[in-house]
């Protein structure tokens, strides 16, 4: 068990830099590592960072590691133009509430001239058309958010269980571009984000809708480097 409050490179030092990290090593020590110290231990990288999310529920409780940690930290939010009005009041509150370093980046094209081009496409009806649609609602907005700040490092709130793709990723990842991907809840239940949200009381919305998921299961793209 590591102890709280203090999670160190294992064999290296912030001078190896974060290309040269040894994953498999580090992994191996962060996986018992309380979240808020993984948090902090990506914020002593001293490397250009930021975080995201998309106020689906129970995301509060990333967002409340993340201040704790640093509360300056950027918080990328790629609102696709067709969250619910749930999702958008939420987020108010969790941006008021927690002093978010809230940035809200948007697709080019909106939502209304998209659907009347598109529509929006559903899983199994036009592969080649959904993934167009998940570019320009996810993707190229995150890619700005990501060249603006120019980060090394993403937070995410992603966990193992969400996903098979996210079953074969770990605490600590690198995506397409080399950017390092820090998962500090990655390795929590369900039951354990609820004890988290409850313990805290965060809001949570409860009706959100994700035009590029649909199902639980799917990716949005995001994390898979479509």
């Amino acid at each position: 068990m590591i102890a709280a409050g203090h999670v160190s490179l294992v064999g290296q030092t912030l001078e190896d830099g974060i290309e040269q990290l040894n994953l498999e090593e580090q992994n191996r020590h962060l996986r018992d590592a309380a979240p808020l110290d993984i948090v902090r231990w990506a914020v002593a990288l001293d490397a250009p960072l930021i975080a995201s999310t998309s106020f689906s529920p129970n995301a509060a409780v990333m967002l409340h590691l993340l201040v704790q940690a640093r509360p300056d930290i950027p918080v990328i939010w790629v609102d696709s133009g067709y969250n619910t009005r749930d999702t958008y009041l939420v987020a108010e509150q969790l941006i008021e509430r927690l002093d978010l370093n809230i940035h809200v980046y948007s697709p080019r094209m909106t939502a209304a001239r998209r659907d009347a081009l598109m529509g929006i496409p559903m899983p199994g009806d036009d592969e080649q058309l959904h993934r167009e649609f998940t570019r320009q609602v996810k993707l190229e907005p995150f890619g700005r958010a990501l060249a603006d700040f120019q980060a090394r490092i993403w937070l995410t709130g992603i966990r193992r269980e969400e996903t098979d793709f996210r079953k074969t990723l770990d605490v600590l990842s690198r995506d397409h571009r080399g950017i390092l991907k820090v998962a500090p809840i990655f390795y929590w239940s369900e039951e354990r984000i609820e004890q988290y949200m409850a313990e805290h009381d965060l809001p949570s919305c409860k009706k959100y809708f994700d035009p590029t998921k649909v199902a639980d299961n799917r990716e949005c793209g995001l994390h898979t480097g479509a």
